[in-house]
């Protein structure tokens, strides 16, 4: 065994959608609380300041509501809250970045809102581990791509697109469309 994707015990990941010898390139970092995160930077379209959220009636707590950007409708969910974490106020580093995924049955453009953005920045495959199991089952961390690492840090590396159940994203977007 002389990569990584053929050490990783199958536990670790049996849905992922590449290896992590795969996994090497371009990532836009950004924080929540404490953490570092990591978006492909392919699928990031834009950063927008935190702007006014409208938000949608019956929609799940990290569903914040939708923008209206530059005449597109936009949902915009608060990554902090999906992942399990405390509510944050807004500060002046606080950012929406869009981006553009295949999220269960549709392609998605949504605004993912985020603590502070912080660089884009190149990890090799060689500086990518595979995440740990963290004491759950696989399907809830499934898009956890990795654990890569740069200098002293260590940065979750996300699939957007796997962010979101089928169930969600659909939620989502018919939330987003029936709020105009």
């Amino acid at each position: 065994m002389d990569t990584l994707s053929e050490s990783m015990s199958p536990a670790a990941r049996p849905g992922a959608s590449r290896a992590c010898g795969q996994l090497g390139g371009k990532y836009m970092t950004f924080k929540l609380a404490r953490e570092e995160y990591g978006l492909e930077i392919l699928k990031v379209l834009e950063i927008i300041r935190l702007m006014e959220i409208t938000p949608a009636p019956q929609m799940r707590e990290y569903f914040r509501g939708i923008i209206n950007l530059r005449g597109k409708v936009i949902p915009v969910i608060d990554l902090r809250l999906k992942l399990g974490m405390d509510r944050a106020d807004a500060t002046d580093q606080s950012v929406i970045i869009v981006v553009q995924c295949a999220a269960g049955r549709r392609t998605l453009t949504m605004g993912v809102l985020v603590d502070q953005v912080l660089e884009v920045l190149s990890i090799d495959a060689a500086q990518i581990e595979p995440p740990p199991s963290f004491g759950q089952s696989a399907d809830d961390i499934d898009f956890v791509l990795g654990i890569g690492k740069a200098d002293d840090r260590v940065i979750f590396l996300i699939d957007i697109g796997r962010l979101l159940s089928p169930d969600e994203a659909d939620d989502v977007v018919q939330s987003s469309t029936s709020s105009l």
